[in-house]
């Protein structure tokens, strides 16, 4: 049977706001740990300052600082951490890691679809609400009708698997109502097929051109456009200070998400992580030191599989997402897109940002889509977003800062 002891994960809350908070995590040990830990505190909204990591292959020991938000639910955080966390058996004293108790079935999904005036800001507003109840968005289709209405389906899952729940239905509706108002329409919530998120092959709505634009694997011009400028991240490898490992630096310009985005690369590529410290200089620079090896428990001595490495990890780190607006004929839209991991978990927050920036911007939404498309020898989950560019409805932005402000809204960038 597998244990996880109440102490795995320790958080201490600082007492101003202006100081990191300390997540303190002691579990046994496994491939990807660091990415699924990173990525949790990313969906939280946590921005990490510093982090310590060490690890004899069969337990691990990591620190995160974190710049917390007043209303971070910290309780809830140390739960969907603990969930993270591989249970261990405990057998003549001796504590080991149990893989097959780590590989959960695949959430149900539900079809969540209302109907209801339109007004600005509204689709961020519910994804806002699905977002603190812990329903993740994996497809989304949003319309507007000549009349005003909106039409929208959100294809969601339940982080906490009671979406089937006459309780957990009816906390979703009453928290969706307060939002959408006395004059919703409709509002309702349906199990459905797994098939209904399946990646498609390739995106027959993109042009050749603007393919190879957004999903091109080579590192673009620093100055190519100054609302998205950034640094190209330096990346070394060094066998020279461990009989056993791999010393791997790297010094970039910081975002939201960044050691996620190292991190999730390690595990797509079978990395392990045996000793590692990360740390913030100012409010724009990091540095990272990483002692790995792969699986096997060998260096990463083939030129090859080096370049191959350093190669996406610079990609990562200089493109985590891809943002471009385009004309078809009169309208414009947006195209946002991130790599999903080999495990299928793609980047969390993604929509919340972009209708984010939208509402700020107040630029009005016609109508958007989430979808997952095959695209080269990736996955890539893409959102597709056609504004309303009415003269009447008084939005006067320019498409360049648009881009920019989605963008930076994303990188967590002034």
């Amino acid at each position: 049977m597998g244990i996880l002891l109440d102490d795995a994960v320790i958080i201490r809350q600082s007492e101003k706001e202006e100081e990191p908070s300390v997540i303190t995590v002691n579990c046994p040990d496994k491939t990807g740990l660091g990415s699924d830990l990173c990525r949790i505190i990313l969906c939280f909204g946590l921005t990490v300052v510093r982090t310590d990591v060490s690890t004899d292959g069969k337990w691990c020991y990591i620190v995160f600082w974190v710049l917390g938000k007043p209303n971070t639910r910290w309780s809830l955080l140390k739960h969907r951490l603990m969930g993270a966390c591989p249970c261990s058996t405990l057998a003549s004293g001796i504590s080991y890691y149990r893989a097959e108790l780590q590989n959960p079935k695949p959430s149900d999904i539900f079809l969540l679809k209302f109907c209801c005036p339109d007004r600005g800001g509204l689709l961020h507003d519910v994804t806002e609400v699905l977002c603190e109840l812990e329903l993740t968005i994996k497809r989304v289709k949003v319309s507007t009708t000549p009349d005003g209405k909106v039409m929208d389906l959100f294809f969601i899952t339940d982080t906490r698997e009671l979406l089937h729940t006459k309780e957990r239905k009816e906390e979703t509706y009453d928290n969706l109502r307060a939002v959408l108002g006395d004059d919703v329409i409709t509002c309702d919530i349906e199990l459905v097929g797994p098939e209904i998120t399946a990646c498609s092959q390739g995106a027959s709505f993109l042009s050749e051109a603007i393919a190879e634009e957004m999903f091109n694997t080579e590192i673009p011009d620093e100055n190519q456009n100054d609302e998205i400028a950034f640094k190209c991240p330096s990346i070394t490898m060094d066998n020279s200070l461990s009989p056993s490992h791999t010393l791997l630096q790297i010094a970039c310009q910081n975002h939201k998400g960044l050691l996620y985005d190292v991190m999730r690369t390690l595990k797509d590529y079978n990395i392990q992580i045996s000793y590692g410290r990360f740390t913030t200089k100012g409010q724009t620079e990091c540095e990272m030191d990483l002692f790995i090896m792969q699986a096997d428990g060998k260096k990463i001595v083939d030129p090859t599989k080096q370049s191959a490495l350093t190669s996406r990890l610079q990609i990562e780190l200089s493109r985590p997402v891809r943002v471009s607006l385009i004309s078809r004929g009169p309208d414009t839209e947006l195209l946002v897109a991130n790599p999903i991991e080999l495990s299928g978990n793609g980047r969390p927050l993604v929509f919340y940002n972009i209708t984010l920036a939208l509402k700020l911007l107040n630029t009005p939404i016609f109508s958007a889509e989430i979808g997952r498309y095959m695209i080269g020898d990736r996955e890539w989950e893409v959102y597709r977003v056609l504004l309303d560019e009415w003269e009447g409805n008084g939005s006067s932005v320019s498409k360049r800062k648009i881009e920019g402000t989605v963008w930076k809204m994303l990188m967590n960038w002034k």
